[in-house]
């Protein structure tokens, strides 16, 4: 009798790249671009196209520390999507077990 063969486990996620950024960035606005790159497993460069994304919505505030940037994320803004506009980015955080912190 022949094995069955082990299940496939598929790479989509529940989340965007853009929520995990967001994400990551409440919950430690230390980070790098090399440390949000390993975390959420993509590139520094789409990390940066993201970040810049974010920025340009509103969604973050850069600010500048010495040779660093540190993000701001700005929690009382709506997401996107018509189906969850009603909420805000910061209840998004919190219903995933983050808290929103401000940046500094």
């Amino acid at each position: 009798m022949a094995k069955a063969a082990p299940p496939v486990m598929s790479t989509w996620t529940f989340l965007s790249n853009h929520a995990h950024v967001l994400l990551c960035v409440a919950s430690d606005t230390e980070l790098t671009i090399r440390e949000l790159s390993d975390k959420v497993g993509i590139t520094e460069r789409a990390i940066q196209r993201i970040l810049a994304e974010l920025q340009d919505e509103g969604y973050l505030t850069k600010e500048r520390d010495g040779r660093r940037n540190r993000y701001r994320v700005e929690a009382e803004r709506p997401l996107r999507h018509p189906v969850e506009a009603h909420q805000s980015v910061g209840a998004l955080i919190k219903l995933l077990g983050g808290r929103p912190r401000r940046g500094g």
